[in-house]
């Protein structure tokens, strides 16, 4: 009863100690800021397209497909998940060191002793014991351990959530191209017919002697150099649908989509939100600040090794030199260990330094996590606004070159414009056609863009 009244009180005694113990260091604060008024020169409100869930934005069922596989499948997400699995299990490690630890001890040794032959000494020896240890955190050393563990588990979440946002937005912009490409697949192959047509009147004229054979020739010409585009586009189809089936976490198969890029539909506006939205819906920049954070507690632990620490151990049990007397031999041990860092060469204030320069590094690496962000956003509006004006344009342009053609088309038949004529109208409404497919893509890619910038996606 004794050594448990002595355990009992020293736990106490600890208790107590542990109670009124402090946390040295300084508590992390966000850096001050100077965020920018608005995102697009305008009067902004707090509502943004990041705000939507990718499914709303993206309401192509197969596009919704593909990305929700490639959250699934995708080798790098399932790499961050089990990074926050390792994160979230060395975290509990961390934890686990600020309380009592607590283990059992049972060791047998039969020996004998027999020297000169004639004088046999067994010298046996059995232990039971249950033993106990604990490191007082006075200063807040495991305490700030525990913080450090809790933001790296924190920043590998952000990372994840970043990830996400990325491969949604390299999935979207994967499927975009290769719609793309179908559709300017589709014009060269209808412009190929065309071709063929205008080469087959063509040689009747030559034939017929009402021409010379240098329009016959161009004509040839310009058949074998729209027939050059189909495999080399064909080329590119293939290896798109192989880096989407990549981002989906599975080998090459051919890739369902829309027949063309008018059959997506996306909003025609968006709204971007308030500057300060970024710092809360940007993963990377939040992850930015859980590193900081874990700087901070870096500095901490290395400001508070600079004091002593205290650990308790205690153990009870049963020692004997007989295995039959082992219950009837008790055992206590009650026992402080204080260490103090003395002289070490100045390591323990080099490590501080160390500790304290890391932190600025990584203030900076916050603010420049920010700038990247506001950076990203700004190209992301621009290039948004511009895009639709570029396809607006593009449209127009597509338009007249089709009047055009048809225009000269007709008048070549009735011999009122040469070969020369008709050639240059199909050159100019085929190089419309294709502006117009890739303004289109554009357009898409701008507001996979923008909805990134902004953050949102997870």
């Amino acid at each position: 009863m004794k050594q448990y009244k002595c355990l009992t009180c020293v736990l106490s005694v600890a208790i107590l100690v542990l109670a009124g113990s402090c946390k040295l260091g300084k508590d992390y604060v966000r850096p001050e800021l100077s965020l920018p008024e608005s995102l697009d020169g305008s009067v902004n409100d707090s509502v943004t397209v990041a705000q939507l869930s990718w499914e709303k934005l993206y309401a192509d069922t197969l596009l919704q497909e593909l990305i929700a596989r490639s959250l699934v499948y995708n080798k790098d997400m399932l790499m961050a998940a089990a990074r926050i699995k390792e994160l979230a299990a060395l975290k509990r490690v961390k934890v686990a060191e600020m309380y009592p630890n607590f283990g059992a001890y049972v060791y047998g040794e039969k020996e004998g002793e027999n020297y000169g032959g004639n004088n046999y000494n067994p010298d046996n020896e059995f232990e039971l014991k249950v033993v106990a240890s604990w490191e007082l955190d006075l200063w807040g050393k495991l305490r700030w351990a525990r913080d450090k563990s809790l933001a790296e588990l924190m920043a590998s979440v952000e990372n994840r959530r970043s990830l996400q946002i990325s491969l949604i937005a390299q999935v979207a912009e994967a499927y975009f191209d290769l719609v793309a490409l179908d559709n300017e697949l589709a014009i060269v192959r209808q412009t190929v017919e065309a071709r063929k047509e205008s080469a087959h009147l063509v040689k009747l004229r030559y034939d017929g002697g009402l021409i010379s054979e240098i329009p016959y020739r161009l004509a040839q010409v310009e058949l074998a150099k729209t027939l050059a585009m189909i495999p080399e586009l064909e080329r590119k189809v293939t290896l798109k649908e192989n880096e989407l089936a990549f981002l989906t976490g599975e080998y090459p198969y051919s890739i369902r989509r829309v027949a063309r890029p008018t059959d997506i539909i996306l909003p025609d506006t968006l709204p971007v939100g308030l500057p300060s939205g970024l710092l809360e819906r940007r993963p990377d920049v939040r992850m930015a600040e859980q590193e900081l954070m874990a700087a901070n507690a870096n500095v901490g632990i290395a400001f508070t090794s600079l004091f002593p620490s205290i650990s308790l151990t205690a153990g009870f049990g049963a020692e004997s030199d007989e295995l039959v007397d082992l219950l009837r031999s008790p055992h206590h041990l009650l026992g402080v260990k204080l260490l103090e860092p003395l002289f070490a060469m100045g390591k323990n204030r080099a490590t501080l330094k160390a500790r304290k320069a890391a932190f600025e590094r990584a203030v900076y690496g916050y603010e420049k996590a920010v700038l990247a962000a506001f950076n990203d956003a700004y190209n992301a509006i621009v290039e948004y606004n511009k895009v639709k004006e570029i396809y607006n344009a593009q449209r127009r342009l597509e338009e007249s070159a089709k009047t055009t053609l048809e225009l000269a088309q007709l008048q070549y038949v009735n011999g009122a414009i040469g070969y020369m004529d008709l050639l240059d109208a199909q050159r100019s409404y085929f190089d419309a056609q294709l502006g117009l497919s890739n303004a289109v893509r554009n357009k898409q890619t701008a507001v996979v863009n923008l909805y990134k910038a902004l953050g949102g996606g997870w």
